[in-house]
């Protein structure tokens, strides 16, 4: 190493070293934040699916919507409830 342009080229090496190492870090990093936010996302979608689920399954036949055209749907399945005389 008493050649100084041995000396500064091996300087310049090092120092090229690390930051390829540095670079390589931050890819790093970058691809860790993107999985992460992508398996946040599909956790966080995982948890609407199941909820939209529930919904869809509590409403149970379909009879529980109120229709404009037709008020609500009877809960006993459709039998008319007798109607009452009017005097």
């Amino acid at each position: 190493m008493s050649d100084p342009s041995t000396y500064w080229l091996t300087v310049t090496n090092v120092v090229l070293g690390i930051v390829t190492l540095l670079c390589c870090g931050a890819v790093a990093v970058g691809i860790f934040q993107e999985l992460a936010a992508r398996r946040k996302k599909a956790t966080s979608m995982s948890r609407l699916d199941r909820e939209v689920t529930d919904l869809v399954a509590s409403f149970g036949d379909g009879h529980a919507f109120q229709l404009p055209n037709l008020g609500v749907t009877m809960a006993d399945g459709g039998e008319e409830a007798p109607k009452k005389d009017q005097k």
